[in-house]
């Protein structure tokens, strides 16, 4: 009779599953961003399109499921004491704009938000190169 070693997860292995999880879902948020920024173009040229308005508001719960994994994603990986806690806090920080910038969708304050999405885009972006830097990778 043949015994076979028990499959060990180790807090390491996980960590390491979880910052390419990580990683993956903060890219796609930076690639949802931009999807935005083009439907919002659409939206807001001289073409004003209908199809442009109802794209950039399927892509706003995109962006708000995106975001929220990737909070989930890093909140884990602080959990594992495998990375320091700035990055979950920034990216619950940019999981709740996206519903600020949500609810500041209208014209009448259009004015705040673009500049939303602009503080979206900077932190989404910062946890993407964190998650890529040697210092994440270094995690567990």
């Amino acid at each position: 009779m043949t015994q076979t070693a028990p499959a060990r997860t180790t807090t390491s292995s996980r960590a390491t599953g979880v910052l390419r999880a990580f990683q993956v879902l903060a890219v796609l948020t930076v690639v949802e961003l931009l999807v935005q920024y083009v439907t919002a173009g659409g939206i807001i040229g001289p073409a004003h399109s209908h199809e442009a308005r109802e794209l950039h508001e399927a892509g706003a719960v995109v962006l708000h499921v995106l975001s929220g994994l990737t909070t989930i994603a890093a909140v884990v990986l602080w959990r594992l004491r495998a990375a320091p806690a700035w990055p979950a806090a920034l990216s619950a920080v940019v999981f709740v704009l996206t519903f600020v910038q949500a609810y500041l969708g209208d014209e009448e304050t259009l004015y705040l938000h673009v500049p939303g999405a602009l503080v979206l885009t900077v932190g989404s972006v910062w946890l993407a190169v964190w998650g890529f830097s040697g210092r994440a990778r270094s995690v567990g």
